[in-house]
């Protein structure tokens, strides 16, 4: 079988052990989710960050690293096929973030996203400040962070289980100077039930499933040594 560990998915197979080896304790529980009185899921264009503002991911260290090989050319609108069409902006944004960065592979970013949106989701819904501060830009961090202390003074606790992650497609591409932004949609579907400090239910359903779309954008400074990306910015999707 063809080889298909490249940089990015040795960087999110890194950032799944990274993030394991801290939420092990919890892993097998059902966990948390709900739509906050500060919502870090409303639009919020005004976060969405210059260069400046990019937070590095964890990284997986130098034996982890892998060389970047170049970007191979679009051939009768091959290149993106199943992700974006040809001639699109979508296209047109992915081809400017290859060009600058020729190991950018959207497959594997694509599953990398998975990934981080299954794990940002779980660790907002747990309360797990530190997961969330290595994954998330300083402003959405803060957004997400207003939201658990609220949650927490009130006494309310979540319970959340993925069921599927149903599609992860992008929306929007683009290179800004230096930073490449990458928007995806994400429709999944949940359990989640969150409960006041008696055990009531106050909202959702331990049992009935909910279908959630969310649309996130993350981004990487290209001409960084890092290859990490960042979520800097989410908004609730229809």
């Amino acid at each position: 079988m063809r080889d298909v560990f490249d940089i990015y998915t040795i960087i999110f197979l890194a950032l799944a052990v990274f993030i394991f080896l801290r939420l092990r304790s919890v892993l097998g529980q059902r966990t948390g989710r709900e739509r906050p009185p500060y919502d870090p899921y409303s639009a919020r264009e005004s976060i969405r960050p210059g260069s400046e503002k990019v937070v590095a991911l964890p990284s997986p260290g130098p034996e982890g690293a892998v060389p970047k090989t170049a970007a191979e050319p679009s051939v009768g609108g091959e290149r993106w096929k199943d992700v974006a069409e040809p001639g699109s902006p979508v296209a047109a944004g992915l081809d400017a973030i290859a060009a600058a960065d020729p190991g950018f592979d959207v497959k594997h970013f694509l599953a990398g996203a998975r990934t981080a949106y299954e794990m940002i989701v779980n660790a907002y819904a747990q309360g797990d400040r530190r997961t969330l501060r290595d994954l998330l830009s300083r402003e959405v961090f803060e957004g997400f962070d207003a939201a658990i202390n609220a949650r927490e003074q009130r006494g309310e606790t979540v319970e959340n289980r993925f069921v599927s992650i149903d599609k992860a497609e992008i929306t929007h591409a683009e290179l800004r100077q230096r930073l490449a932004q990458v928007t995806v949609r994400f429709v999944s579907q949940l359990i989640s039930v969150t409960r006041d400090k008696n055990g009531a239910i106050v909202d959702g359903s331990a049992e009935k499933v909910t279908e959630v779309t969310d649309i996130w954008t993350f981004a990487r400074d290209v001409s960084a040594r890092d290859p990490n990306w960042k979520l800097v910015a989410t908004e609730a999707g229809q």
